[in-house]
């Protein structure tokens, strides 16, 4: 029995081709036949044509549509409209960004951010709205973070001591040379800035006009992302890292280890006379050691003066019968 392909007589024409003993590849006439352009050349461009019509209105009239549209929005749909673009955004977006999706009117959307922001708060929802990098985010909870990870199988994102440091240094300064970097920390810093920089957490913002005309170095976008600030103006002060409030009070002694005698230690840090009273009793303690040392050195004198009085003791009288010392 014969398996190979027939031909329009119905008689073999041998096994397909690329098989042994079987013909050669089909030849440019059969494949043209098949593949080649074919029909009415003038109905292909009218369909060409319809398709491209189709597929792109114009999209300026389109966006004065969705402006009128827009108008006629109640609020709560307003809410929905600007959770739905959020939702598949992957980046922070803007008051204008939205506006430009949208077409519903700034005042509006930055009045519906701040509503959806209270109903999508942290520890009320799992799914949050967040400010971060001068525009809106949906961002998981905080609090749910573990889970998350969990699921997802990711580690925790955390940067060295060195990086933390560096890091800082370039926000609170920039823009910073590597330099003025080094001469803060006191040790090297080139490979830091440079995983810094790779991680997309610093940028290079220009050089200096100066001698040598150093690089300057500041943050990134990303970096507001990653630290969840709405822009610089958000970065803490240096007395809000000195002054923790009672709720931070609160989780560091529920959190911590019960170690005897340290009950209030949180409260008497944070106390601004704190340092006061310490350096007060420092300066007491000082004052104690000084007169003790004194002390320590009156006793010992006082040894010595009746050591010597000890050793110089005087002469035993002499035995009956023993001659005595002769007159002068």
């Amino acid at each position: 029995m014969t398996t190979g392909r027939k031909t329009d007589k119905g008689t073999p024409a041998g096994p397909p081709a690329g098989t042994p003993g079987g013909p050669g590849p089909f030849s440019e006439d059969e494949i043209a036949a098949v593949t080649g352009p074919g029909g009415d050349s003038d109905l292909d461009e009218v369909e060409a044509i319809a398709i491209e019509e189709d597929a792109g209105p114009d999209l300026e009239t389109s966006f004065e549509k969705l402006v009128q549209k827009s108008r006629r929005l109640s609020e709560d749909r307003i809410r929905t409209v600007l959770q739905s673009v959020l939702f598949v955004a992957d980046k922070p977006l803007t008051v204008d960004q939205l506006f430009e999706s949208t077409g519903i009117d700034r005042e509006l959307i930055a009045k519906a951010l701040n509503q959806i922001s209270g109903l999508h708060r942290d520890g009320v929802n799992g799914i949050v709205l967040h400010e971060v990098a001068d525009g809106w985010q949906f961002r998981t909870d905080p609090h749910s973070a573990e889970y998350v990870r969990r699921y997802l199988r990711v580690k925790p994102q955390r940067l060295t001591r060195a990086a933390v440091e560096t890091l800082a240094i370039i926000a609170y300064r920039q823009p910073v040379t590597r330099p003025e970097v080094e001469d803060i920390r006191g040790v090297d810093c080139g490979a830091v800035i440079k995983a810094l920089m790779d991680r997309k957490l610093v940028k290079i913002l220009g050089k200096k006009e100066e001698v040598g005309r150093p690089i300057l170095y500041g943050t990134t976008r990303e970096f507001l992302e990653f630290f969840a600030l709405k822009d610089l103006a958000s970065l803490p002060t240096l007395r809000e890292f000195h002054e923790l409030t009672q709720e931070h009070r609160e989780i560091v002694e529920k959190e911590a280890a019960p170690v005897p005698g340290a009950a209030g230690t949180v409260e008497a840090l944070s106390d601004p006379g704190f340092q006061k009273r310490l350096d007060k009793n420092a300066a007491a303690s000082e004052a104690a050691l000084d007169k003790l040392e004194e002390a320590i050195a009156a006793a010992e004198k006082t040894q010595k003066a009746t050591s010597g009085l000890l050793t110089n003791t005087p002469p035993a009288p002499p035995e009956e019968g023993s001659p005595g010392p002769k007159p002068e």
